[in-house]
């Protein structure tokens, strides 16, 4: 024969506050942690930036959304054609009368390079440059004789005559640059790689 111990009245509604207590305890650190795991990988991995200007056009559109990769440029490297986003440079507001503080255009010019143009065609090293990807003509602006200083990138939009970049405010410094755009998020009838 087993016996039942007397079940205590008090105790049960004890032990349901105890596992209440402790359910909600549990969520608070896992929503605490989900949201410092998302704004570690924003500020460190990942973030999405909204394209307000055809500057780029046409491979990116007014209203895209890219994804950037801050740790290709941490830890990887910087070619020609990659499309970056950076931080605006003071110039900007002056020169482009613009006040957005976040910039995207294309690597066109790599430190230590002398880059200039004539009618249409940009030259890198007195070599014609072949653009493989999409952009509009004509060239709008010329390039003077510019050499790319140490540590910066000569930056234009592939929307050529009606962007204004390095042509007028100068190159870019690395340390300004944010990361890489490597794929168009948004529309989802676009969606893909850069």
């Amino acid at each position: 024969m087993t016996l039942v111990e007397p079940l205590d009245v008090d105790e049960v509604p004890a032990k349901r506050a105890r596992s209440r207590s402790r359910s909600l305890i549990e969520w608070i650190l896992v929503v605490a942690i989900a949201v410092l795991v998302s704004l570690l990988i924003r500020a460190y991995v990942f973030q999405t930036f909204y394209i307000p200007s055809g500057s780029m056009e046409p491979t990116l559109q007014i209203g895209d959304r890219i994804l950037v990769s801050k740790l290709s440029v941490e830890l990887g490297t910087i070619h020609r054609g990659d499309i970056l986003v950076f931080k605006a440079p003071a110039a900007v507001v002056n020169d482009c009368g613009d006040t957005v503080t976040d910039l995207v255009k294309r690597v066109i010019g790599l430190p230590g390079e002398t880059i200039s143009s004539k009618g249409n065609t940009i030259y890198v090293n007195g070599n014609a440059l072949t653009q493989t990807w999409a952009h509009n003509e004509p060239l709008g602006r010329p390039i003077g004789n510019v050499t790319v200083p140490k540590n910066e990138y000569f930056m234009m939009g592939d929307n050529q005559p009606a962007s204004c970049d390095s042509r007028y405010w100068g190159t870019v410094p690395r340390s300004s640059i944010i990361g890489k755009a490597f794929l168009r998020i948004w529309p989802l009838g676009r969606f893909g790689f850069l």
